[in-house]
């Protein structure tokens, strides 16, 4: 599969939870951290999603926000990854920061120049990713 999106994820459904219009789905990721997407009834049913089926979850790296220190905030977002800057590659304008999650798994956020210097952003600093679950967008193999 050929995309833009710089953050693939393969993992399978744990659990489905259908609400009126969309359905919270569970996901555990290959180095078994926990990912939730929220798709439409309509997708969660065409894309054949239940327990044990095994998916790809694509997040842009522009929907990704880092964080370095909670203070105690609880966020409604909700997939929180935490980890250690892997790189960090800097522009004038934006940086890309590469975070490495304990199972093996990497996480791509752009960000602002300015945020990564502010967050003090460096290789082997501890961060967090952080992106709404809407974010996700999921696909099954064919």
């Amino acid at each position: 599969m050929n995309i833009s999106a710089r953050n693939i994820f393969r993992g399978q459904v744990e659990a489905v939870k259908a609400g009126a219009v969309n359905s919270e789905v569970d996901l555990r990721l290959s180095g078994g951290e926990k990912l939730v997407a929220m798709v439409t009834n309509e997708s969660a049913q065409s894309l054949g999603l239940a327990a044990g089926k095994e998916v790809v979850a694509l997040v842009k790296a522009s929907s990704v926000l880092v964080m370095t220190d909670d203070s105690g905030i609880r966020l409604s977002a909700r997939n929180c990854l935490a980890g250690t800057v892997k790189a960090v590659t800097s522009g004038p304008v934006s940086a890309e920061i590469t975070i490495a999650l304990t199972g093996g798994t990497e996480v791509h956020a752009s960000i602002t120049h300015n945020a990564e210097v502010d967050l003090g952003l460096k290789q082997g600093s501890a961060a967090t990713a952080v992106f709404k679950a809407s974010a996700v967008i999921l696909g099954v193999p064919a």
